[in-house]
């Protein structure tokens, strides 16, 4: 079964439990972090938030001959941007435990 996923609604509400600020002001908040993540990462920049982890652009290689899938067909791709994600020292230690708690619940 998979779980709910947690979208920026969610985030909204959460931070309006917590801090009891409008809706409107958290959702402004969030969407104006959203878009200054996403120019830092249009302008190649790095981006660390420490005990959370690290966003980058990494430049995947032009590949003369790759396969769609879906048809079959060869196509040629070009060298194009992707975002990677490396979590951080303390974000791994909080989740490393997840298939631990999953195995003693299900005893």
């Amino acid at each position: 079964m998979a779980l709910k996923k947690f979208t920026k609604a969610d985030i909204v509400d959460a931070l309006y439990e917590k801090t009891g600020m409008s809706r409107a002001e958290i959702r402004n908040a969030v969407d104006l972090f959203i878009d200054e993540m996403k120019e830092a990462l249009m302008r190649r920049q790095v981006i660390e938030l420490r005990g959370f982890g690290t966003f980058e652009v990494k430049v995947r290689k032009a590949r003369p001959r790759a396969r769609n899938p879906r048809t079959g067909e060869t196509i040629p791709i070009r060298a194009h941007g992707a975002v990677a994600f490396r979590s951080g020292r303390e974000l791994k230690q909080a989740v490393w435990a997840i298939n631990d708690d999953k195995k003693a619940a299900n005893k």
